[in-house]
């Protein structure tokens, strides 16, 4: 009975034990599992760690190579470099001597030439023994001796300058020759030959042509229909188309031949593709035609660039130079014109309109425009319509904004637009000036100031139209695009003649305003309403943007 007692007690605790382990054997799980989960996370950070040390490598690898190449490259320029400077170093040592050389052999022939320069007044004594008589050749002998003494003395010497050489060279030929009027005569008076203007010239080419102003005495009295194909020809290389000479020589056979010639013809037989050549062209035939020369003709393309400076829009004397606008072609300029010549801003579309206005109120005077300042203490707008664009900006230094006026460069503010354009207000000076609209005080005194400058009555008449119309206000951003023809406009457009061009920028009937006939004073005052009715066919014609 004991030992079943012991087996019992024994097998009791170890049924005791077994349950024990038993209990432990989930907790072992829960840190096996925890251990592997752990394990796989190190397993994953160490590989995330190796594909960022081989990226970093091969980065590094790729800026190593870099900076190889970059090694490479410096020491290639280092070297060619020293190449350059080692070349460099020869050639002025090769160019030093060769300088040597020529000037050894410069001396040489300087000798040489003294030396034929005595053997030539030899043959000339000797020639003139033979020609001349007893006393002439004397009074030759004394001459030639002095000047052979003088060659002489510049050979020992070997100080002669080149120069004096050459007029010793000659001049025993030229006080021997250059005194006969005919062979076995001499005289010490010599009749010098006048140059005579209007005669043949010689050319680098082959050919003679006569001079410009040869043709124009004849051309004056002679009309248009019987000029030569010379005068024709010089009269295109008067008004700036010479490129067009030579196919016109062989085309033109008088003047007849271009006052019947279409735009069809010009563009065949003398190649004036340029629609403004054209255009210039076709104008000066008219004015041929109907015999009426306008004061604008006589204002070339030259005077047209400079206009162009004082208006405040130089940017565009090189298209308006290519394209020979001359001052007979400014009052037949249309809006299409404009815009093949690159202009297209609005604010330029109008500095141009009121710039022509005011020449044609002073009958295209060259010198109405204004550039200094003169000795007025107080300015009427009838004066400032006249002032440029450079005028303008010494009005802005007057008026403590000197710092603002380089900014009107380019941009063709000038009286003329700042009198007549009703759009043109204050803030529009101060947005082409950049100032910023939170200097209040700044913009508040530009306002007093343009206000005094243009006057009451414009001041007014500038608030009328903004409240009366409902355009937009004028910026600095607008551009001018041409009108879209539909199809059925074509027929109409091939019908049009240059007379019923209907786009010009400065429109015909503005020309002599019924104002212009009464008081001096308001000479300007009825271009305002004509320029805010030219603003809208000008807004009709191009779309803002």
């Amino acid at each position: 009975p004991l030992q079943e007692k012991w087996e019992l007690l024994n097998r009791s605790s170890l049924e005791s034990q077994k349950l024990g382990l038993m209990e432990e054997v989930p907790g072992l799980k829960l840190k096996l599992g925890n251990m592997e989960e752990k394990h796989i996370n190190s397993a994953e950070r160490q590989h995330k760690a190796e594909v960022k040390m081989k990226f970093k490598i091969k980065h590094i690898e790729l800026y190593k190579s870099k900076y190889l190449d970059l090694q490479l490259t410096v020491l290639f320029l280092f070297v060619c470099f020293v190449l350059f400077c080692f070349v460099g170093y020869q050639y002025i040592f090769f160019q030093d001597c060769r300088i040597e050389e020529l000037t050894l052999l410069l001396s040489q022939f300087r000798k040489m030439n003294d030396i034929m320069t005595v053997v030539q007044g030899k043959y000339i004594y000797l020639l003139a023994v033979c020609v001349c008589p007893t006393g002439i050749t004397e009074k030759i002998k004394d001459t030639t001796n002095s000047d052979l003494s003088s060659v002489s003395s510049g050979v020992d010497s070997g100080q002669q300058s080149p120069v004096l050489q050459e007029n010793v060279k000659n001049s025993s030929i030229r006080k021997l020759w250059g005194k006969m009027k005919r062979p076995g005569v001499l005289s010490d008076d010599i009749e010098p030959i006048q140059f005579k203007r209007g005669g043949f010239r010689a050319t680098a080419g082959p050919r003679l042509i006569r001079a410009p102003d040869s043709g124009r005495p004849s051309r004056a009295h002679t009309s248009f229909s019987k000029w030569t194909t010379e005068q024709v020809c010089g009269w295109l290389e008067d008004i700036g188309l010479g490129q067009y000479v030579s196919l016109a020589r062989q085309w033109v056979d008088s003047g007849q031949t271009l006052l019947s010639a279409t735009p069809r013809d010009l563009e065949k037989e003398i190649c004036i593709k340029h629609p403004l050549h054209r255009k210039k062209l076709q104008l000066a035939l008219r004015a041929f035609s109907n015999k009426t020369m306008e004061k604008s003709s006589e204002l070339d393309h030259i005077w047209v660039t400079h206009w162009l400076d004082d208006i405040g829009l130089p940017q565009y004397k090189d298209q308006f130079y290519e394209s020979k606008v001359d001052g007979g072609m400014l009052q037949y300029l249309t809006v299409n014109d404009l815009l093949f010549l690159k202009v297209t801003s609005q604010l330029h579309h109008l500095s141009i309109k009121c710039a022509i206005h005011v020449l044609h109120v002073h009958k295209f005077n060259p010198n109405c425009l204004r550039r200094r300042p003169g000795g007025e203490n107080k300015t009427s707008p009838s004066e400032v319509v006249q002032w440029s664009n450079h005028r303008v900006m010494e009005w802005l230094r007057s008026v403590d904004l000197a710092e603002y006026a380089p900014n009107l460069r380019g941009s063709g503010v000038h009286g003329g637009l700042i009198i007549l354009e009703p759009r043109f207000h204050s803030e529009t000076l101060a947005m082409l000036l950049n100032i910023p609209p939170q200097k209040t005080l700044l913009r508040r005194h530009l306002t007093t100031n343009f206000n005094t400058l243009v006057g009451p009555q414009a001041q007014q008449e500038k608030q009328e139209f903004a409240n009366a119309s409902g355009h937009p206000p004028l910026t600095t951003t607008a551009k001018v695009r041409p009108k879209k023809l539909g199809f059925t406009h074509f027929r109409q457009l091939r019908k049009l003649r240059m007379d019923e061009s209907a786009d010009y920028i400065c429109p015909m009937d503005t020309w002599n305003p019924p104002a212009m006939s009464g008081t001096p004073k308001r000479r300007y005052g009825s271009f305002r309403g004509i320029l805010a009715r030219d603003s809208d066919r000008l807004e009709q014609v191009g779309n803002a943007i």
